[in-house]
């Protein structure tokens, strides 16, 4: 599992603003090249958006699907980036003071993916999704 926590100084609603518009994860999650498409009930249960990830030469095309929502409280996401992988990843929002503790965890989303999962692997995904919630204050105090 790969945990990473942020105090960004805005509220809850404006960080889900950010959350909620498939475009934005193009600006913000690490290694997230293009979003190709998004279905127009986007971030609703089941509803997704296809993206294009990788780095340099190595890119593949994939979907990113909502497994649950609660607007500006909760949203879990199944990223695939098949043959590369999956992931589950679990951001929350928590109201702290005047801005918002977000909480994002990562786990393998699926058996072969978990196999190839190792200490230094769970390093770089920390190392990248804490860039990635760097990302996601800036815009989200920008909105």
């Amino acid at each position: 599992m790969a945990r990473n926590e942020r105090l960004i100084p805005t509220s809850p609603e404006r960080v889900y603003s950010v959350l909620a518009d498939a475009d934005a994860y193009a600006d913000w999650v690490v290694g997230s090249d293009t979003i190709r498409d998004a279905d127009p009930e986007w971030p609703a249960v089941g509803s997704r958006f296809h993206h294009r990830v990788g780095l340099g030469p190595l890119k593949v095309d994939d979907h990113t699907e909502v497994i649950a929502m609660e607007p500006a409280r909760r949203l879990e996401l199944h990223a695939k980036a098949r043959p590369l992988g999956t992931a589950k990843v679990a951001l929350d929002l928590e109201r702290r003071g005047g801005g918002t503790l977000v909480t994002m965890v990562e786990d393998p989303g699926d058996v072969v993916t978990r196999l190839l999962f190792n200490p230094l692997t769970h390093l770089l995904v920390r190392r990248r999704n804490a860039e990635s919630l760097r990302r996601l204050e800036r815009l989200a105090i920008a909105a």
